[in-house]
């Protein structure tokens, strides 16, 4: 079996496949996308499909062009919480406007970009194993093309195979600090539908969630005033949710929604974990998905994908020039990683670990009561300032029954502070790793005492 040969090789045609590819091929460099699917099924992919806009995308393709074609509502203002025991919603105005995209449609002209920049995009093609050198070095991967025997040599391999890539199964990463701490309990399990209603309804200007009691919750949201993208998640470490019943009794419950007509449906895994404390090894490198680059609360992918993608390989390219694509050279895009988003993502999960040690109805009772901006830049892991002392009684006062719980909370929250700090502190090299890690730990085990929740890692 003979190999083609390239300088990279971005396995996965997503989000942070697409932007993998087209920054290495922006710099000159033979590229190649390996995607399982055929032509006409890229882009399917199962999402949400609500971003924040272009301004979270590296400017490296025609972002003029992806939102024309893609961006099909870009009038969201606000998000909206329904409290499923009352009408006591929770309302938040965003700072600035966010967007529903067309998924496919999106993935579609992502691709296309890439390939117009210079990557070749082989589709039909599923990878089956790693190829390592003597040294663990990753240097391709071999598969099959539309059912033949396919090998790809490569000076650096991409990962953006998604939540379960199977690179990281059959790959040998035991002497580099490439991140196996990773199981089942740490993502979620979720299902989506588009659906088309016969009147608009009059909220295409939110996001609209709703929680379950598997610790998860619905959404509701806007293509458009009459097509919505409906779907639901939940832990995988919680009950078993019966997700398609649950999508299906949800929307027969809405008065607004009128002839619903199911027009496309997919499910998918999500990390809802923090960040791969390491997503590097020797000749390899995981983007988006693939290293729990994913808002651990909301299950958002996209832009961790975009950006993550577009720092791997202005790393990886530097590591080809300079002829050393070992771990240490590729190192630094972790700390790009970890001292962007991945402090935020870090940070946001305590409140995840805190939330599996309390009961959904009481958790939704304490929302419910905290004001709402206060709460979103909490689990934004921002600072609102201090409260007004008459919105400081009234939320006493709201809370009452719940003090402890919320004390906790607090405590929580100041050690995902601290935690968003010392990822700050994440090391320049390998050899600080260890140090670095412990440390991170130890406020971890704070966190678990505090909360009385079991062990995420």
């Amino acid at each position: 079996m003979s190999a083609e040969s390239y300088d990279i090789v971005v396995v996965g045609g997503g989000t942070g496949g697409a932007f993998a590819a087209a920054t290495a091929a922006t710099a000159g460099l033979d590229t190649v996308i390996l995607e399982r699917k055929p032509v006409e099924a890229a882009g399917h992919i199962a999402c949400g499909d609500a971003i924040k806009g272009t301004a979270t995308f590296p400017d490296v393709i025609d972002l003029d062009y992806l939102k024309d074609e893609a961006f099909t509502n870009q009038s969201i203002t606000r998000a909206v919480f329904e409290n499923p025991s009352s009408n006591d919603d929770i309302e938040i105005g965003f700072r600035g406007p966010g967007a529903v995209l067309d998924r496919k449609r999106y993935g579609e002209v992502i691709l296309e970009e890439a390939e117009r920049l210079g990557a070749d995009i082989h589709y039909d093609t599923v990878v089956q194993d790693v190829v390592q050198d003597d040294d663990g070095t990753v240097t391709g991967v071999t598969g099959k093309r539309t059912g033949q025997s396919v090998a790809y040599d490569a000076k650096i391999v991409i990962d953006a195979a998604g939540a379960l890539s199977i690179l990281q199964d059959k790959g040998e990463f035991g002497d580099s600090y490439f991140d196996t701490n990773v199981r089942y309990s740490q993502f979620c399990s979720a299902y989506r539908e588009v659906i088309e209603v016969d009147e608009p309804v009059d909220w295409d200007d939110a996001l609209v969630f709703k929680p379950t009691k598997e610790l998860g919750y619905l959404w509701y949201f806007p293509r458009s005033p009459t097509r919505i993208n409906v779907g639901v998640g939940f832990q995988m470490d919680q009950p078993e949710m019966q997700m398609i019943s649950a999508i299906e009794e949800d929307v027969e419950s809405r008065p607004e929604l009128v002839n619903p007509t199911v027009v496309d449906k997919l499910g998918a895994a999500v990390p809802t974990r923090r960040p791969y404390d390491s997503a590097v090894a020797d000749g390899y490198i995981a983007v988006g998905d693939a290293a729990g680059h994913v808002n651990p609360t909301t299950g958002g992918g996209i832009p961790g994908a975009a950006k993550s993608a577009h720092w791997a390989t202005k790393r990886a390219i530097a590591a080809i020039d300079e002829g050393d694509v070992s771990e240490a050279a590729l190192w630094e895009y972790n700390r790009d990683v970890m001292t962007d988003f991945g402090k935020h993502f870090a940070a946001i999960d305590c409140y995840n670990i805190w939330g599996t040690a309390h009961e959904v109805d009481e958790l939704t009772e304490i929302v419910s009561s905290v004001p709402a901006q206060h709460l979103a830049d909490a689990m934004a892991g921002k600072d609102t300032g201090p409260m007004p002392l008459s919105l400081k009684l009234r939320t006493v006062k709201d809370t009452y029954g719940h003090w402890e719980k919320l004390i906790q909370l607090v405590k929580v929250r100041r050690k995902a502070s601290a935690l968003a700090d010392h990822y700050d502190r994440y090391p320049t090299t390998p050899e600080g790793f260890p140090a670095w890690q412990s440390v991170r730990d130890d406020i971890m085990d704070e966190i678990y005492e505090i909360s009385g929740a079991e062990p995420k890692y």
